[in-house]
């Protein structure tokens, strides 16, 4: 997409045919809302996780012993954000099971520091048919408010069925 095209409100696509998604690849889907990432919402996924490490839930070892001088986000990012992105921002309709198969070439780019502002940028990158179904691989640049570089760029795979 060229500079002066990209879209920096927020904005999804609705799909009516699933076999339509065919038509998108190569293409951006959608821009999700700016949110901000808290530090509860990190202790709890480290919690659930059981990812204690202290880069993520310790602000005062942060403090001392980071770059970054505040925890970061990075398995959350991925883990917790990614399908709430994908689902916010590519709607799919007449579907009867969906199936989210997790990250793939996930590259951390920039850190994601707690209370950052960060939205993600969705796009189709391929789609097959399956039996029954489609399965699909989206592109998602999570981008932080006021940075020029990507918090992190990955590859989000998910099979829906019809």
């Amino acid at each position: 997409m060229s500079e002066q095209n990209i879209i920096n409100k927020a904005y999804s696509t609705e799909i009516d045919e699933l076999s339509d998604l065919k038509n998108y690849v190569g293409k951006e889907v959608g821009l999700s809302e700016w949110t901000t990432i808290t530090q509860d919402q990190i202790n709890t996924f480290a919690r659930i996780t059981d990812d204690n490490q202290w880069i993520h839930i310790n602000p005062e070892l942060c403090e001392k012993h980071s770059p970054y001088k505040k925890p970061v986000a990075h398995g959350f990012l991925v883990l917790s954000l990614a399908p709430k992105f994908c689902y916010e921002t590519l709607k799919l309709n007449n579907v009867s099971m969906a199936i989210n198969y997790g990250c793939d070439k996930v590259r951390f780019m920039n850190a994601t520091r707690v209370n950052s502002p960060i939205r993600a940028r969705i796009s189709v990158i391929s789609c097959e048919d399956i039996k029954g179904g489609i399965k699909y691989k989206l592109k998602i640049i999570y981008e932080l408010k006021d940075q020029e570089k990507p918090a992190c760029v990955a590859e989000f795979i998910s099979i829906a069925y019809k």
